[in-house]
């Protein structure tokens, strides 16, 4: 269970890291979807997950490469929002789930498919 705190910062992160990103002149980053934040260690490190369902393997490689670079303008803005002393270190993940579950709804549907043509 997570504490309050921790929950209150990963939920400013969820507002501000979206807000931050658009600032930024990188046409495939600044519209990007955050779909999750996840705070370790305090507030000291925070895995940072985005939907990048609409792109292949080598675009998402690129995106993240060009998060990571975009790191330090990130944290500026977070610690000019925030007021904070200390901002987290950002991992960029793309978030899969949203995958997972459309592909575990295109099953059911199948399955739904297959019975109502067994009756």
């Amino acid at each position: 269970m997570k504490s309050i705190n921790l929950q209150r910062t990963e939920s400013l992160l969820m507002e501000l890291i979206p807000e931050a990103l658009s600032n930024l002149s990188d046409a495939k980053i600044n519209s990007l979807p955050i779909t999750g934040v996840n705070c370790k260690n305090g507030k000291y490190d925070a895995i940072v997950y985005f939907d990048g369902s609409d792109y292949d393997k080598n675009e998402i490689k690129e995106i993240i490469s060009s998060l990571n670079k975009a790191n330090g303008r990130l944290k500026t803005h977070i610690l000019a929002s925030t007021g904070w002393y200390k901002c987290p270190n950002f991992t960029f993940v793309n978030d899969t789930s949203l995958e997972k579950s459309k592909h575990i709804e295109d099953l059911f549907a199948q399955i739904r498919k297959t019975k109502s043509s067994e009756e």
